[in-house]
């Protein structure tokens, strides 16, 4: 079954352009100039990974990611922001809302599909053997992408999800920047996994204590 794609774009040169390759990759693609049709589509009827723009002409891109994430049908859904707007600030509070990517435009459709291709295997974790993993009062559970601690659940990004089944499948072991690119497809910027590691740590709470930074070295999973 192909994968469907939702691009809310309101360039209709670059929606096309991002459309007609997407599709000759095997993509169902849907696109919206207008950002509430597209947010109103999706909360009706979620795609498997969505592009979103920032600078839209009748609600911010940051809104639409705000509001998606806080939606229960919504809020696992992979999110890839592109945009024209790359200075740092934009990249950390796309990150901090909950986007699994951002790309700064101009861009590369070839490297857009195939962070497309990276990020929708990585929220498939089925494909990890494990089926639930344990780390003191952590419990993530593969087959139904849910991450609990002490029976309170926890909302996740896909990334973050991912970042913290490969942390809670070899605990104590250091994971450089290098080796945690290697597990998310080498497509997410290596200055994003700080960003990602610091949205885990405050979605995990007082269980955030456990992820330490091992300093010139990367980032491990212990309770000492």
């Amino acid at each position: 079954m192909k994968n469907r794609i939702v691009i809310i774009e309101d360039s209709p040169e670059i929606l096309e352009l991002v459309k007609l390759h997407l599709e000759k990759n095997g993509y169902t693609v849907e696109g919206f100039i207008n950002g509430y049709d597209g947010l109103n589509h999706i909360l009706k009827n979620p795609p498997d990974l969505l592009i979103l723009d920032l600078m839209l002409p009748d609600i911010d891109g940051f809104e639409i990611c705000k509001e998606l994430r806080a939606q229960e049908k919504t809020k696992n859904l992979p999110i890839i922001i592109l945009t024209a707007r790359g200075e740092e600030v934009d990249r950390v509070l796309g990150l901090e809302l909950g986007a699994d990517d951002y790309i700064v435009k101009p861009f590369s459709p070839r490297e857009l599909v195939a962070r497309i291709k990276a990020l929708l295997r990585r929220s498939a974790p089925e494909s990890l053997r494990e089926e639930i993993l344990r780390f003191e009062d952590l419990s993530l559970d593969i087959k139904k992408h849910e991450v609990f601690y002490k029976d309170k659940k926890l909302d996740l990004t896909a990334t973050e999800f991912k970042v913290l089944a490969t942390l809670m499948k070899n605990p104590k072991r250091v994971f450089t920047r290098d080796d945690l690119l290697d597990v998310l497809g080498r497509l997410v910027l290596d200055r994003n996994i700080d960003v990602h590691i610091t949205n885990l740590r405050k979605k995990l709470g007082s269980a955030g204590k456990f992820i330490k930074t091992v300093r010139g070295f990367g980032y491990k999973i212990d309770n000492e």
